[in-house]
């Protein structure tokens, strides 16, 4: 056992730890790491010889593994072996140095016309001098006020159609939104499915309320209702939770049909769907929300931090009948209280005046361009939407996604790997690059050829075996 005498400290660790074995062994890998007994692109011993060597069953080493590689630590391929990932010495994928851009947020890009700086200080203004300051930095009602649920039924409307304004509510944020609608509708133990490759914001849901998540397999128009209905009558869950329209990462557009077929399935399992829609807006002519199509079955939720600004901490919501309206205001008083009343002003009228709408068209346009800048440094083969905010760049098979955005961050480029999305299985060799957060479309191009340079990268003999 001399070829690998980091064991020896890792059964020591295992003696010595009160805490279940396979997290001290993932641990006691970790530590090895950051002392430099395990280096990057090192291959780990197989999993049957280190059981054998700590004295433990196959299952815990597996499930020490897993957890490593949760963590960022390793990579692993069946039939060649696990390694140390690239950039596992460091503790987190995101970017925390200088970087040309920040590619990791998917925020819509602040138009230059309208200029958009003049146009809140000049409304803040004018909402100080003609409303109460008292009122403004006070408690607001949850669920906002009928004027302001009012305002967010109009904007909704080209998605979802006419809805009574005791069933719109307004929010804080879609995730606090989302998060009241799960509550509302599981307990601990409950099954959510959604998509395979998922918002990572359901996962965070999922692990505060003790939730299971299962994936389901996607194709270019995203969920198949086939994988759906085999999950469905496994698994039998409480809710799905999906993205029809420009899905966050896969960019994957659901049909009217396959909404339909989706909508067919929910109904034969009698299961709530609750939409996250932060995109439809940014399409002209957007397809119907599953919420359209089916009034009873479908909580929805769309924010304006992807259409406007997540600066305006606003997300209007959707619910079946008055009665789920009033229980999901209860969940969301109890996760987040209210809006604040001084960015709520704003909103409200920026929504009356019409400059939401001028706000929205010149989003869309510099989106536009910023994905035809994408396709022309990028090239064809990624996921892409002509309206959407990010890119699902395909990775060439030399690159893992993890390994891709640790050696990109150390090129000064900041990029989401696919791990971050991967509710089950093996992640994609995926990354994702958001499209809004470059300060303007120089500064992007700029980034993304830098992304190319990434991609044509072909690592050095050292970490020839990196999977």
């Amino acid at each position: 056992m001399s070829a690998y005498p980091y064991l020896a400290h890792w059964k020591e660790e295992i003696s010595q730890s009160p805490n279940a074995i396979y997290l001290t062994l993932a641990d006691a890998l970790a530590l090895s790491i950051r002392r430099g007994d395990l280096r990057e692109g090192d291959k780990l011993p197989p999993q049957r010889t280190i059981a054998d060597y700590l004295g433990t069953n196959l299952t815990t080493v597996t499930r020490a593994f897993t957890e490593a590689r949760r963590r960022g630590l390793i990579d692993a391929t069946v039939g060649r072996g696990t390694f140390v990932r690239v950039g596992a010495g460091e503790s987190h994928w995101r970017h925390t140095g200088p970087a040309v851009v920040d590619l990791t947020m998917n925020l819509p890009p602040i138009p230059q016309d309208p200029p958009l700086q003049r146009i809140i200080q000049s409304d803040i203004s004018a909402i100080l001098k003609q409303q109460d300051l008292n009122s403004l930095m006070s408690y607001r009602v949850t669920g906002g006020t009928i004027e302001e649920r009012q305002l967010g039924a109009k904007w909704i409307a080209p998605v979802i159609g006419h809805r009574r304004i005791e069933e719109v509510l307004v929010s804080p944020g879609a995730q606090s939104a989302l998060a009241a609608i799960v509550s509302t509708h599981t307990q601990p133990g409950d099954v959510i499915v959604t998509d395979r490759i998922a918002y990572p914001g359901i996962r965070t849901i999922a692990a505060q309320f003790d939730l299971i998540l299962v994936g389901v397999d996607s194709d270019a128009e995203g969920m198949m209702p086939d994988q759906l209905d085999r999950v469905c009558s496994q698994h039998h869950p409480r809710l799905l939770y999906c993205i029809p329209t420009i899905h966050n990462p896969t960019t994957a557009t659901m049909s009217l049909q396959r909404r339909k077929d989706i909508l067919a399935v929910a109904q034969r399992h009698h299961l709530h769907i609750a939409e996250d829609d932060p995109y439809s807006l940014l399409m002209d002519e957007p397809l119907p929300a599953l919420a359209a199509l089916d009034h009873s079955r479908v909580s929805y939720i769309a924010t304006l931090a992807k259409t406007l600004s997540p600066g305006l901490r606003t997300a209007y919501v959707a619910l079946p009948n008055a009665d789920m309206t009033r229980r999901v205001t209860a969940a969301i008083r109890a996760i987040a209280l209210t809006n604040a009343g001084l960015l709520s002003a704003l909103t409200a009228r920026w929504m009356q005046t019409g400059q939401a709408e001028t706000i929205l068209h010149a989003i869309r346009k510099e989106l536009r361009l910023r994905q035809s800048i994408a396709r022309k440094v990028l090239g064809e083969g990624h996921c892409m939407n002509p309206n959407g905010p990010h890119v699902w760049l395909k990775l060439p098979d030399w690159w893992g996604s993890a390994d891709f955005v640790a050696y990109a961050r150390r090129r000064g480029l900041a990029l989401v790997p696919s791990t971050v999305f991967t509710i089950s299985g093996e992640p994609p060799q995926r990354a994702r690059i958001a499209l809004g957060s470059a300060p303007d479309a120089a500064s992007l191009e700029e980034s993304l050829n830098g992304v190319v340079s990434v991609l044509q990268h072909k690592r050095s003999p050292g970490f020839a075996d990196i999977v």
